[in-house]
């Protein structure tokens, strides 16, 4: 009988170690995912002055600006100024907290049908009735996407032959 009492004890001291070792092992991988999070996500050090912050503007060559300018204000809905330009606010509700910038090889087929060398992105309010108002001015949509993670995407050409890509960030 002391015998069993011995191994019964021994039983329970071992399913006591175990839980208490799979309940260290459980603190210290929180541990480590919590080391590791706020690792990752450590603000990076400043950059050094004298570097891009952001984009200050977009300009390009048209046949005829003032044309251009007014096809984008009555048919995109841009804010034109006196100044004969936009002043586009970064302080907007639905703006992404971001601006893209990238460079494409030479060799792209993403902008076609244009043959320009830069495509410009807008951020629009809403997909919906932007290609209502697109329909109604009879400009050609040359693609829709919906599914998109970042939002609904479409592309159209302007007068001028520049594809220009219309996007509603997912909300």
């Amino acid at each position: 009988m002391p015998f069993e009492k011995t191994e019964c004890i021994e039983a329970a001291w071992t399913r006591a170690d175990r839980s208490v070792v799979v309940k260290m092992q459980a603190i210290w991988v929180l541990c480590l995912a919590i080391t590791t999070v706020g690792f990752c996500n450590a603000a990076t050090p400043p950059a050094p002055a004298g570097h891009i912050i952001g984009v200050g503007g977009v300009f390009f060559k048209a046949k005829d600006p003032k044309a251009l300018a007014a096809w984008y204000r009555d048919v995109l809905g841009l804010p034109l100024e006196a100044w004969g330009g936009a002043a586009l606010r970064y302080d907007k509700a639905k703006l992404p907290p971001a601006t893209a910038w990238n460079a494409f090889p030479a060799t792209t087929k993403y902008f076609a049908p244009s043959t320009s060398d830069f495509m410009i992105d807008y951020v629009i309010d809403d997909m919906d009735a932007m290609l209502g108002r697109l329909r109604s001015h009879g400009v050609a949509i040359l693609k829709q996407q919906s599914d998109d993670a970042n939002g609904r995407f479409a592309w159209i050409l302007d007068p001028e032959g520049n594809k220009v890509e219309l996007w509603e960030p997912k909300q």
